[in-house]
């Protein structure tokens, strides 16, 4: 509370002075001329360098970092336009003070610069963030009061057993954790397309690979982003401790979801490009193996997030394991004028135009039935890439099988229904109300 008055009452006597020097409102009108000639100067210039960067032949990487540094025009332009009365006042030409000016020139240069180290980061949110951070550290220490904003923020604490929490600690572990984790992610980034270009390893063993080095870099990171703000991990055993029980309890799907995504790529019983059927009857690829679902796509374009434990504990099928062969059925009838075997070797052609069917094995027609009205036969073939689709090629073939049948005078039968009408002339019998209608007329 001491070093708080004492800061208190330098700034109420910095105040006073400001307020009270002749200096000072000639500082403010350079300062706020500057400023309104280099915003006018800033709405003219911006949307005609933009629409010219937006016609470059460029990568869209390179566009976005000149647009952003676009918006640095008029912080550059409020510097050039102050930079001569900084330099009258220190070469002692004018003879006001121009203390507040130059403060502003740095801090105005300490925006740009931070503003121009953050354009490799690609997210936003976390590039604002960052130069945010940069610049008011940077401002801190033109403005002279970083190490009295240190100590206060030291000075706001309390003490767990032998462990001190201030609110420097806290920032310092805030800070920390978030450069490091930055870091790991671009570390893993970096090692993930690496790791991609190895034409040793299969997919399946790519992703765990990857994922298993985004696990310890994240953990790497947030360890050594807790010792650099200078927590002791050893005081925090115990405290960790009942943590991890708490989060083990409160993660515990997750856990097991991650953990079983990591098997699933162990025992390979899926991996990514894998043919699966959903248990509500339709079908996908594996797209994407995540820490805690899979993402399968199916042929309409739907994304279906499968939590990986429910690979593990229920029932899956997998139309890739041990093969990409796939085979499809297609069923159709003959007339039984037709010649079953003229019909079997007609099918078992065309099942072979389609540039998705394999040759081996070949297709093959059974004759599967004697039906009430038809032949019916059973049509086999093969296919490797079910993602593709499976009603586009039964679709195919079947269209195969409907010109080749005209070519040949093959008929495929359809029931019919017939209805026949029947007038038989015999006497309607009466009612009782009739003949009691009719009795009544008589009398």
């Amino acid at each position: 509370m001491e070093k708080l008055q004492t800061y208190y009452d330098k700034f109420a006597e910095w105040m006073l002075s400001f307020l009270t020097s002749q200096d000072t409102y000639i500082q403010l009108a350079i300062l706020a001329t500057v400023f309104i000639i280099s915003a006018a100067i800033f709405k003219l210039v911006k949307s005609r360098t933009s629409s010219k960067i937006d016609r470059l032949r460029i990568p869209y990487r390179f566009k976005q970092i000149l647009q952003n540094l676009v918006l640095l025009i008029f912080p550059v332009l409020a510097l050039i336009l102050l930079l001569p009365a900084d330099i009258l006042s220190k070469e002692n030409v004018i003879n006001f003070d121009f203390t507040i000016g130059s403060a502003i020139m740095s801090l105005l240069l300490a925006w740009v610069l931070s503003r121009v180290l953050v354009q490799f980061i690609e997210n936003n949110a976390l590039r604002n963030f960052t130069a945010t951070i940069i610049w008011v550290i940077a401002a801190l220490h033109i403005l002279g009061v970083l190490d009295a904003t240190t100590s206060a923020l030291d000075s706001a604490g309390m003490t767990v057993g032998e462990l001190r929490i201030s609110a420097l600690t806290v920032t310092k572990g805030i800070l920390a954790i978030f450069v490091m984790m930055y870091i790991a992610n671009v570390l893993t980034a970096l090692i993930e397309k690496k790791v991609t270009q190895i034409e040793g390893l299969s997919r399946a063993s790519k992703v765990l690979l990857t994922k298993i080095i985004r696990i310890a870099l994240i953990v790497v990171a947030i360890l050594v982003g807790i010792t650099t703000a200078g927590i002791d991990l050893s005081l925090l055993a115990v405290f960790s401790g009942a943590l991890g029980i708490g989060i083990g309890f409160g993660l515990q799907k997750g856990i097991s979801n991650l953990f079983s995504g990591m098997m699933l790529l162990i025992d390979k019983s899926i991996k990514p490009g894998d043919v699966i059927e959903l248990p509500n009857g339709a079908f996908g690829w594996i797209a994407h193996m995540g820490g805690r679902y899979t993402e399968i796509i199916t042929r309409d374009n739907k994304s279906y997030l499968i939590p990986n434990e429910d690979f593990i504990t229920q029932q899956v099928v997998n139309w890739s394991h041990g093969s990409s062969l796939i085979r499809i059925d297609v069923k159709f009838g003959v007339s039984y004028k037709s010649d079953p075997h003229e019909v079997k070797a007609l099918a078992e052609e065309v099942a072979t135009r389609p540039t998705r069917v394999v040759d081996n094995p070949p297709p093959i027609c059974h004759l599967t039935e004697f039906g009430d009205s038809s032949l019916n036969f059973s049509l086999r073939m093969w296919i490797t890439d079910a993602e593709e689709g499976l009603t586009n090629i039964r679709g195919e073939v079947m269209l195969h099988l409907w010109d080749v049948f005209k070519e040949n005078d093959i008929q495929i039968p359809f029931p019919h229904r017939e209805v026949f009408m029947h007038n038989a002339d015999k006497p309607v019998k009466k009612t009782p109300a009739k003949k009691i209608k009719e009795k009544e007329k008589s009398e």
